[in-house]
């Protein structure tokens, strides 16, 4: 069990308090309920500039980085289409100033003209390097607007063009800050060898005059249910071919969430799983082949992706796939490679809790979920999952009218 105590200041910020007194650092994690499903369909990638932004000095501290390393600190953040965060750790006898440095971005980040366009070149080279000149970097633009029609996951985090962060204005970056980054629309976690009642007394201090603003209503457009199966062919200088199939599935606090994610641990985590052993070892179709998902807060993609030996074509790939497929659906699963995912799993959750840093973001994830306890029955709910459950979701998935296809071919195929 995670220990935890939690409050609420009078401006909405919530607040959870992880006592852990067998080390001497501290962590600090403020998470924001924003990421690139709240932007603009014609202003995207801000989610993300905003985790550039936000280090580049408040209003009363110029410079982010230099006090906290002074401290003996180390920070980073990260932003996903569901959140943004934001963690320091950091000795705990100076934890005072990672609640400065969190509370006066929040309360007055510096918006200059010259930090932006600092910051946007910074996004733009990264746009550049990682998404247009790098060998299947545009794999995930076309995939999500190929599987996405409305919700906003038919965008990357980074964002769907370049021209949105080049063109975006101070006036765009002002109002995106103060709709999003205010204690209304945020989650502060403190863990390690705190007592709560001084964690209170500093979170008073530095945060609760900040103002609340105003708790973010999403009202995202519900993406209609697929009816005939989607397919796209894309040809680049790329080494290999590479075959993506997707297909929707259920969202984080849906009903099936934890069933399809042990279903897709059997078809494709590991040397070990069905694709590998047959697709990979047996029948060496691909050089590499995975199933995975990305734990999307709304509902999201399971996603069978791979490499092909050179001289297969796409389509006796994709056949061999869609055998494996049906073969689950024919003769389903068993109880042994369940209860494998079963103990796979609870291993993954035992060590991700053993750090320090990683047990105060799930605290801040949960409680954006809707309660940071759920951190403590999750893996009840995995155990839970039958085969049944494992076929039900398997048969409503991998229907034909529900996959997308992406063929990705290599211009240098067969020569």
């Amino acid at each position: 069990m995670i220990s935890f105590e939690r409050f609420e200041l009078s401006n909405g910020l919530r607040v959870i308090v992880h006592p852990d007194f067998t080390t001497p650092n501290a962590v600090l994690n403020v998470m924001y309920d924003v990421g690139a499903r709240d932007e603009d369909p014609d202003r995207t990638g801000f989610a993300h500039l905003f985790e550039h932004l936000m280090f580049g000095g408040s209003v009363n501290i110029p410079e982010y980085d230099e006090p906290l390393q002074r401290a003996g600190g180390e920070n980073n953040a990260y932003t996903t289409n569901d959140l943004t965060n934001y963690y320091i750790q950091l000795p705990a006898v100076n934890l005072e100033t990672a609640f400065w440095l969190e509370s006066d971005r929040m309360l007055s980040l510096a918006f200059s003209e010259k930090s932006l366009e600092v910051q946007r070149k910074v996004v733009c080279e990264e746009f550049k390097e990682h998404y247009i000149n790098k060998p299947y970097g545009d794999v995930w633009h076309k995939m999500r607007s190929l599987a996405f029609t409305k919700h906003p996951y038919r965008w990357m985090t980074i964002g769907k063009e370049l021209k949105h962060i080049e063109e975006a204005t101070l006036a765009d970056v002002k109002a995106f800050f103060k709709k999003h980054y205010c204690p209304a629309n945020a989650v502060l976690v403190v863990a390690g060898p705190v007592k709560s009642a001084d964690v209170r007394e500093l979170t008073e201090k530095w945060f609760g005059d900040i103002p609340s603003g105003v708790k973010y209503n999403r009202q995202l457009p519900v993406e209609p249910e697929q009816t005939a199966a989607r397919r796209l062919v894309v040809e680049a200088d790329v080494p290999l071919d590479a075959l993506y199939m997707c297909w929707h599935m259920p969202g984080r606090m849906e009903a099936g969430y934890q069933a399809v994610d042990m279903l897709t641990d059997i078809l494709g985590s590991g040397a070990s799983s069905r694709l590998h052993q047959s697709l990979v070892k047996e029948q060496k179709l691909f050089s590499n082949v995975e199933c995975f998902h990305f734990g999307s807060t709304d509902r999201g993609l399971l996603t069978i992706e791979g490499k092909l030996v050179k001289g297969v074509t796409l389509e006796a790939a994709e056949q061999a796939i869609q055998k494996e497929i049906d073969k689950i659906l024919q003769e389903g699963i068993n109880e042994a490679e369940l209860q494998k995912a079963k103990n796979k799993t609870e291993s993954m959750i035992a060590f991700e809790d053993m750090s320090l840093m990683n047990r105060a973001t799930s605290l801040a994830h949960y409680e954006l979920l809707g309660d940071a306890n759920m951190m403590n029955t999750e893996f009840a709910r995995y155990a839970a999952v039958t085969t049944e459950q494992l076929m039900e979701q398997a048969v409503n998935i991998f229907r034909t009218e529900n996959m997308n296809v992406m063929q990705y071919r290599a211009k240098t195929a067969g020569v």
